[in-house]
């Protein structure tokens, strides 16, 4: 065996034969394993021969792409310093692009004796129970296909699992499948509603834990990674990684942009009674934060361990990771899952100038990605609405839990409601962030469907096999009088009308909106707010029972969005008078025409919002395009609403009202208009011709 370079980490073709290199900074020796092609057969075995600081290589000529591999680390087996070194563990390749399958559940999988506790090394070979990884050639022909790269504030993000969406997609072959998402009656389907960008589910190789494979359930989400680069194999038909390639190509000739949902705030491997399959065994005291007794795991994300982001070769692999899907694989952002996690410093604090977020801004491969920020953990202080650095996007909790409890008709929400319809200002409005910042959902995978939100007052999750104890307990729902399925049509009309205003508030509202797939068809998942085990007819979309008249409506409500850049503007909206007109870009408004108090805002019982928007103060005059929208959210009685005056010839239009579906309506009206109970009505103000 050659000696090799240190860089690039991992397995590198390069035509003649292939170059491995790996981190570890505790290890002794670096055993390389080749395998047959079934993967039963340990047919070699290579100590890598050189280390370069902390990166062990070697090179093997004539070796091609398609052979299997994994690696034996060798190291003290001392827990309660912080090292779990085995040989007797075969460990993936944390850079390896393509895996053979998934670890079968077996105690040989363990670093340590079952039967002995996690301070005594188990000598059982788990490589008959663990997948391979496989050296690949990422060379693929793109075809000409190129990012759409959608202006953020033109965005409409579109939240689907790979199999969820398309497992019963109707006309489509290999359902569930990379394949099938990027099938053409699929990509017609997204491009007729009009979103813009799909947010995919962890598609990154993910493990089947073994306590639900112990009840005969799966890892449906995929919030367990097992190897940050590697497509999921259960995603692939073939299993080759051409087969994600070839789908964010068509995805990009259809005009859709493609996110990822990544995690890397922990990995599979769970706590100090978990699996030994990459990481733990590769570099315990590296890879992970561990606890002031380092035989245990820092567990700020509630999985059991937590990635040590302050760790330069971690915070490498990250990068790498990242890069590579933006340059190998052309996708065109990322969710980062639990992401104040990765801004946690050596103190356990979180910073919003920590390593990871420093280096990722100045990375120049991921200049032009959207960059999207979850922005909690379960650790202390780990709630950060808000908090992070341009030009990280966020998840809005606040917008989700205001729009619901202001339909449902919690009183005071009035207030609370006006903050998410104009971007959440108080949380977002800070170091230069645009007012695109606030990802707006109602809805997102972990929770309630839209449909389940009406019509569920208690989450229903028995088929998890958790006594129902697992997922939040608040949802701020309403079964709106009769809990689940019921054939009584005034409900069902009330249901309907409700998931229709909602919809609407989401995509009226100022920031980036995000809706869950299968929404916009009223997808239920028969009351499971915590679907992440079920992959079955509870998790996937339930396309056969589709109701289309929702769809029509979203669709419309997309389009008019789209049609009215008041709706998606950059600059934040404060009643600042514009150069332009002399006029203020935002006004709240009474039913009776005259402006809205303090008094009125705290009034308990107001169920209705009525606010008149313009262009943003500051917005260059090249980019003001339409006069004013006035839209009221009615979630009262009937009101008769009096439009803001105008000047002489211009009119109001009508031009969306719930009350319909589509919502589209064209009216002129003057002076006063009706809205109906429990409506969203939006009305254009006309220029004169």
């Amino acid at each position: 065996m050659g000696m090799g370079r240190s860089h690039p980490l991992g397995a590198t073709f390069d035509g003649h034969g292939v170059n491995f290199a790996i981190f570890s900074e505790h290890a002794t020796r670096m055993d390389l394993c080749l395998f047959s092609p079934d993967g039963t057969q340990e047919i070699a075995r290579h100590a890598l021969p050189e280390r370069n600081g902390d990166v062990w290589h070697g090179y093997l000529p004539g070796l091609r792409p398609g052979q299997l591999y994994g690696y034996r680390a060798h190291g003290p087996y001392a827990p309660c310093e912080g090292h779990r070194f085995n040989p007797a563990k075969l460990l993936l390749d944390p850079y390896a692009r393509r895996i053979t399958g998934h670890p079968v559940q077996n105690d040989a999988l363990l670093g340590y004796d079952a039967d002995e506790g996690d301070l005594v090394a188990c000598p059982r070979d788990s490589a008959p129970y663990m997948p391979k990884a496989i050296v690949t050639d990422p060379g693929f022909d793109w075809g000409g296909a190129r990012s759409p790269r959608t202006r953020i504030r033109d965005s409409v993000i579109y939240e689907a699992h790979v199999k969820g969406l398309t497992a019963r997609f109707p006309g489509i072959g290999d359902p569930g499948s990379f394949r099938a998402l990027g099938s053409e009656p699929v990509l017609d389907y997204l491009v007729d509603l009009g979103i813009t960008a799909i947010e995919l589910l962890p598609v990154h190789a993910f493990l089947n834990d073994g306590f639900l494979l112990e009840k005969g359930l799966t890892n449906y989400w995929g919030y367990q990674t097992l190897g940050f680069f590697a497509p999921d194999p259960r995603y692939m038909v073939e299993n080759d990684v051409a087969e994600f390639q070839r789908t964010v190509a068509n995805l990009h000739r259809a005009g859709i942009e493609v996110i990822l949902d990544v995690v890397y705030n922990h990995t599979c491997e769970g706590s100090e009674l978990g699996p030994t399959l990459s990481f733990r065994g590769l570099d315990n005291a590296s890879y992970y934060r561990l606890a002031d007794d380092p035989r245990y795991y820092i567990n700020d994300t509630g999985t059991g361990n937590t990635v040590n982001m302050d760790h330069p070769m971690v915070l490498r692999m990250v990068m790498d990771s990242l890069r590579y899907w933006v340059e190998a694989m052309h996708v065109d952002g990322f969710r980062f899952d639990l992401c104040a996690t990765l801004g946690r410093t050596g103190d356990g604090g979180f910073d919003r100038g920590a390593a990871f977020f420093d280096t990722i801004r100045q990375d120049p491969a991921l200049a032009d990605v959207k960059l999207i920020a979850e922005p909690w953990d379960i650790g202390p202080g780990g709630y950060q609405l808000g908090a992070f650095p341009p030009p990280f996007l966020e998840w809005n909790d606040k917008f989700r839990d205001g729009v619901r409890r202001f339909w449902r008709g919690d009183a005071g929400m009035a207030a609370d409601l006006g903050d998410r319809l104009t971007g959440s200002a108080l949380q977002f409005d800070h170091s230069g962030r645009p007012a695109t910042a606030s990802v707006n959902l109602v809805t997102a995978h972990d929770g309630f469907t839209l449909a389940d939100v009406t019509s569920y007052a208690e989450k229903h999750n028995h088929a998890n096999g958790e006594d129902n104890r697992d997922g939040h307990g608040e949802n701020f729902s309403d079964n709106m009088g009769a809990e689940g399925p019921t054939k009584d049509r005034k409900i069902q009309s009330a249901r309907a009308r409700r998931r229709r205003n909602m919809m609407a508030t989401l995509l009226l509202s100022q920031g980036t909106p995000m809706i869950l797939a299968g929404d916009e068809i009223a997808n239920s998942q028969q009351g499971n707010n915590n679907a992440y085990c079920q992959d079955n007819e509870i998790g996937w979309v339930d396309w056969p029972e589709a109701d289309w008249t929702m769809r029509d409506f979203t669709r419309a409500m997309i389009a008019f969005r789209k049609a009215h850049p008041i709706l998606r503007q950059k600059l934040f909206l404060h009643s600042d008078e514009r150069a332009i007109d002399g006029k203020p870009d935002l006004f709240w408004w009474r039913a009776d025409g005259q402006p809205m108090t303090p008094e009125d805002w705290e009034d308990p019982d107001l169920g209705h919002v009525a606010v008149e928007l313009r262009t943003a103060s500051g917005t260059p005059p090249y980019d003001v395009e339409e006069v004013a929208l006035f839209c009221v959210f009615n979630r009262g009685g009937p009101l008769q609403v009096k439009l803001p005056a105008c000047e002489p010839g211009q009119r109001w239009q009508r031009c969306i009202d719930t009350l319909r579906s589509p919502p589209v309506t064209d009216a002129p009206v003057r002076g006063t208009a009706r809205v109906a109970a429990d409506t969203v009505v939006v009305f254009r103000l006309d220029a004169p011709s």
